[in-house]
């Protein structure tokens, strides 16, 4: 098969160099985050490059999110927030059956215990007092639809007392919503809310106490129940 020659390349890796030159220009600060990129056939003539790759690599870039197109006024990069890149994570999350769900939460126990164990750390009395709010509001309905909101507020709250942005954006594209709400129908059918509830308790005893460890252990053992309930219905 060939490869095709530096004369003719392939659409492919023309737009992907094209790609590549873009970051490159924001990595080395030629393009700030926030900034106004310039006309594609400015771009297109500053990289040696065709307006047409140029075109494709904007494109593909404003789908990663590493870019927007503010209407009427140009396209622009963005904050460069982990948040605003990481939505893939999300969609992977939504999308995933069987042995890849349970490998992503895998990597959520690891993440979760260690953002619980900085939080019990680093959490302040406002953070606590909101963390309380929704662990308070979890055990007043039975509503799983209540209690799912509340569950996700609870761990998002614990993610952002932590301290890292990029870790709670990493978290928040872990738990996504429908991800939660497939297994929450699963749990209810089991009971397994008391459950949770305590779990939830632990890990709220933890962030009272300042201790990391003991904050570390509980949020492990809680995502490992919902690893284990996975791979016990994937096993069925």
């Amino acid at each position: 098969m060939s490869h095709g020659t530096e004369g003719a390349p392939q659409k492919g890796t023309v737009t992907q160099r094209a790609i590549e030159r873009i970051k490159e220009m924001i990595k080395e600060g030629r393009l700030e985050p926030g900034q106004r990129l310039p006309t594609e056939r400015d771009l297109a003539a500053q990289l040696g490059m065709s307006r047409s790759s140029m075109r494709e690599a904007i494109r593909a870039l404003t789908v990663l999110g590493v870019l927007e197109a503010r209407h009427g006024s140009g396209i622009y990069v963005t904050r460069l927030e982990a948040g605003d890149l990481l939505e893939t994570f999300g969609v992977v999350a939504d999308l995933s059956r069987g042995p890849r769900l349970v490998e992503l939460l895998e990597v959520r126990r690891i993440l979760e215990s260690t953002a619980t164990a900085l939080a019990a750390a680093r959490i302040t009395p406002d953070q606590l007092a909101e963390v309380e709010k929704h662990l308070a509001a979890m055990n007043a309905t039975d509503d799983p639809e209540e209690i799912l909101a509340h569950d996700l507020a609870f761990h998002r709250e614990i993610a952002a007392a932590a301290g890292n942005e990029t870790m709670a954006a990493i978290l928040e594209g872990l738990s996504s919503r429908t991800f939660r709400a497939r297994v929450w129908r699963g749990y209810q059918e089991e009971g397994a809310f008391e459950r949770t509830r305590r779990e939830h308790a632990a890990i709220h005893r933890a962030l009272l106490a300042h201790d990391p460890e003991a904050a570390r252990a509980a949020a492990a053992a809680h995502v490992g129940e919902v690893e284990q309930w996975l791979r016990t219905q994937l096993t069925q």
